[in-house]
């Protein structure tokens, strides 16, 4: 009977709000707030499967502890040093390496994995990307070279000078390099070198003379492979039905609580429990927006989430556009859905209004529209939208 209460809000909405005034119950609510907990429940499941998030050795939750240990790397400088001049992010740490020489035309550094990195084609990790920052007075760019090994003696090897001719002294470069056989730039020193068992990297720079040098290494990372992230964060499953219920509780309690004061304010003689109750019906609307937000993102493309978004500045806000034009269509109609489930909102809520008092419609156009306004207004702070999925 309940159940066939809330259908009936949404293709007969006089109807039932004569009869929940009447018998006002709690029951029919949080029937509602329920089905909203399941549906939420359902549409974490959807984006979560729909998402893929890149990969990365080290993993990211490890940061890039590549670049936060000195002594994991050989150079020519003798030991590195760890530096405060880093790339700021989620996962780029708290320091960067710096290699110094003091009149001298070259510096390399070079860095042995712990364990093999599997850069295949098919299966591998598909990209590198390392930030690089260099210092020289002159500021004459740099020759590079990288060199790729999959044992001390067999390396890919490949030049970036390229890569350097519109970097500038102690500024930060970002280099995102190809991986694999599919790379036309690579090439092998030896027909033993093997892209599955990459256990090292060397950089090489170079300059025409010599001059005190620093060459700053960050945010190193083999990644390029994606993973769905139902796979990678399925923990995430657990908070969206805890959320789903604050929010509806949230969203409840503000929008009651907004009827009720309003009708006070205009002198109509409601108690607590009807508008209260009435709010929780009027609510089904976020039921509505919730299912068919899920549909939507059930039936979109796949969303990629590159390495790159994790971090700040003009790199982040590059990969996160690229990401949002991946659901620009989407993200347009989820928006429509939500306005046009706001109005259906501020209707049912005129409804009620309407047939709790004794004034026209045009009468109580306004103390329905006020108390909308109220609630909308609210729920667009700071402090709901913590709790907005």
């Amino acid at each position: 009977m309940f159940a066939y209460g809330i259908f009936k809000v949404l293709y007969s909405p006089f109807k039932a709000f004569k009869e929940i005034i009447q018998n006002p119950k709690h029951i029919g609510p949080i029937l509602i707030m329920m089905l909203f907990v399941f549906a939420n429940t359902g549409f974490g499941y959807v984006v979560l499967s729909r998402s893929y998030i890149d990969q990365a050795m080290p993993p990211t939750s490890r940061l890039d502890e590549w670049t936060e240990n000195c002594t994991l790397w050989v150079s020519n400088v003798g030991t590195p040093k760890c530096s405060e001049d880093h790339i700021s992010g989620f996962c780029y740490g708290n320091c960067s390496i710096n290699f110094t020489v003091i009149n001298d035309s070259q510096i390399w550094m070079q860095l042995n994995t712990t364990d093999p990195v599997n850069c295949s084609s098919l299966e591998g990790f598909k990209t590198l990307s390392v930030k690089v920052k260099w210092i020289r007075i002159d500021e004459v760019r740099p020759n590079v070279t990288i060199h790729i090994f999959s044992s001390s003696s067999d390396y890919f090897r490949q030049d970036l000078t390229q890569n350097f001719t519109d970097s500038n002294s102690n500024v930060w470069k970002n280099l995102t390099i190809p991986l694999g056989s599919a790379s036309e730039k690579w090439q092998n020193n030896s027909a033993n070198a093997r892209w599955e068992e990459v256990n090292g990297l060397e950089l090489i720079f170079m300059w025409p003379s010599v001059s005190n040098i620093t060459v700053l290494v960050d945010g190193l990372f083999f990644h390029g492979t994606f993973k769905p992230a139902i796979v990678v964060a399925g923990q995430f499953m657990l908070d969206y039905p805890l959320i789903a219920f604050m929010q509806f509780m949230i969203h409840w309690g503000i929008l009651g609580g907004s009827l009720y004061i309003t009708s006070k304010a205009f002198r109509l003689k409601v108690t607590w429990k009807v508008l209260f109750i009435i709010a929780g019906f009027a609510l089904v609307t976020l039921l509505i927006q919730t299912i068919i937000r899920t549909s939507a993102f059930a039936v979109s493309p796949d969303i990629y989430y590159p390495l790159e978004a994790l971090g700040s500045g003009q790199e982040a806000e590059k990969a996160l556009l690229q990401t949002l034009e991946q659901s620009q269509f989407l993200l347009q109609f989820v928006n429509y859905v939500e306005i046009v489930m706001s109005v259906w909102t501020f209707a049912l809520c005129l409804v009620a209004i309407y047939l709790l008092s004794d004034f026209s419609w045009k009468k109580s156009l306004p103390i329905a529209a006020l108390a909308w306004l109220v609630y909308f207004l609210i729920v667009r702070g700071e402090i709901v939208r913590l709790f907005t999925l």
